[in-house]
């Protein structure tokens, strides 16, 4: 094994010193004399090459300074020189050999082995430079093409903040809104009907005895303005619940979950702790909307027999859960519906990006439907206008 690997490493010296050889005799011609090659061809006796071999190393050598040069007379020249050189190189294995016949022979069609091969590379090079233009010509393509989704969809991200923006100025327009109905039903029509109810008392008070008739129609009047005032608080309290801003998000929502067992007959508890009232105005009345909103779909949808709320604080961020042990849903079908998307969950998730918090719904069968929003806590949180 340790003798192969000489002989290889020796044979490799000798090709690299035929190549420089063949060189310096293209470039001189027969200045150079033929020494060199006799010499070369010794060594490949003295390292048992065979004829083949030599040829081998010969076209090897020729290949590298024939490929360079484009002018056919110039290569008629070289391979003219580089066949008297390789006639010199060969002489030495002739006086070993009585083949010598033969060796010209094959070297001839070596030769001519060498010339096909050769066109063969010419060929070869020209569709080579064709293609080359061909995959330019891609490339130029694909970098417009390239450029034109980056375009596109630097088109797409303004377009959908624009959608954003546009949502969120609905939702607070909406709340807006709704605040002010609730102050108007509660400061005026609340006080009107009120007042209708205690002249109502008056006209009771004064009826004579004979006018039981005018008593009964006043005591059926009062109890419509009773049930009407019930009903404007009810609408008052759904628009903007004044235990929100009077008491605080613990109170209103309890007294909303209050409702929410009563109408529906599920069981629902709420958990928070002390400091949640310590939000801005427009986060604990994000908190409450999702809320709402949230328990409105379990009773509308979830046929659960319990939910529990708990909003607890974490390292920089509070965490509102709501966990129902109702039928599940595909998540991620609601979002990519295409007529007719959820617009519970996509208002819920805006509602919490307006002011800076994240939004996810999990929900697999047999463990029910889970929604976690989360909200910044610090008071550096940018947050837009949402009273």
């Amino acid at each position: 094994m340790k003798a192969t690997s000489i002989s290889k490493r020796k044979s490799s010296t000798l090709a690299s010193r035929y190549q420089a050889s063949l060189s310096r005799y293209i470039r001189q011609g027969q200045a150079a004399g033929l020494k060199p090659a006799v010499k070369l061809g010794r060594q490949a006796v003295a390292l048992k090459l065979e004829t083949l071999e030599l040829s081998m190393i010969h076209e090897k050598a020729l290949v590298v300074q024939i490929l360079p040069i484009r002018s056919s007379t110039a290569r008629n020249r070289v391979m003219q020189r580089a066949a008297a050189f390789f006639a010199g190189a060969i002489l030495p294995m002739e006086e070993t050999h009585r083949s010598a016949v033969e060796a010209n022979v094959k070297l001839r069609r070596l030769n001519e082995a060498l010339n096909r091969r050769t066109l063969d590379l010419a060929a070869s090079n020209r569709q080579l430079k064709k293609e080359i233009v061909k995959r330019k010509v891609v490339e130029q393509t694909l970098r417009k093409s390239e450029q034109q989704s980056i375009r596109l969809l630097e088109q797409s991200r303004h377009m959908q903040e624009q959608m954003r923006h546009l949502s969120r100025a609905i939702l607070s327009a909406q709340e807006e809104e709704r605040k002010r109905i609730s102050r108007e039903l509660h400061d005026v029509i609340g006080q009107v009907l009120t007042s209708i109810n205690v002249r109502l008392a008056v006209l009771k008070t004064e009826a004579t005895v004979n006018t039981k008739g005018l008593a009964k129609s006043i005591l059926h009047a009062q109890r419509l303005v009773e049930k009407s005032v019930n009903i404007v608080r009810r609408f008052a309290y759904n628009l903007r619940p004044s235990l929100l801003d009077d008491l605080g998000l613990v109170a209103c929502l309890d007294s909303f979950m209050a409702g929410f067992m009563k109408e529906t007959g599920i069981r629902a508890s709420l958990t928070a702790f002390a400091g949640v009232d310590n939000l801005s105005s427009a986060k604990r009345t994000t908190l409450y909307r999702v809320a709402q909103e949230a328990l409105t779909n379990v009773g509308r949808h979830s046929r659960a027999s319990r939910v529990d709320v708990t909003i607890e604080r974490l390292a920089n961020r509070v965490r509102m859960q709501i966990k129902d042990n109702g039928k599940s849903f595909d998540v991620q079908k609601k979002w990519h519906i295409r007529k007719r998307p959820h617009l519970g969950l996509l208002g819920m998730r805006e509602r919490l990006e307006m002011v800076g918090g994240s939004f996810c719904v999990e929900s697999s069968p047999g463990k029910g439907t889970t929604i976690k929003a989360e909200i910044p806590f610090d008071k550096g949180a940018k947050e837009h206008s949402l009273q």
